[in-house]
């Protein structure tokens, strides 16, 4: 399934939708939006994840990337992760530096 990426700004949090499996194929797209999203100089990056239903090791490197694109300044925070994506995500232990938040 293809990823639908998105990028909005709303106040001073910079906003990434995305929709669709988070792999290696997908990440790629990822990639380039939080490039833009490093770019905007906001203190939080919000990657709303509730569309995705898939996330391979390739969307924990993503996730990785974007603390090292945006600096130790910004807060990332996942929101709306299905179990499955949270649990990867804990289990990596992406948990300690990364805000996890169900809304």
């Amino acid at each position: 399934m293809p990823l639908s990426v998105s990028l909005s700004i709303e106040g001073d949090t910079t906003v990434i939708e995305l929709d669709g499996e988070l792999d290696a194929k997908t990440a790629p797209d990822f990639h380039q939006t939080i490039e833009k999203a490093a770019g905007h100089g906001t203190s939080t990056v919000e990657i709303r994840m509730a569309g995705v239903g898939y996330m391979a090791s390739a969307g924990l490197r993503s996730l990785v990337f974007a603390q090292q694109k945006v600096g130790e300044h910004v807060t990332i925070k996942v929101v709306g992760a299905i179990e499955p994506v949270a649990r990867t995500i804990r289990t990596a232990g992406l948990d300690r530096s990364i805000v996890l938040s169900d809304d």
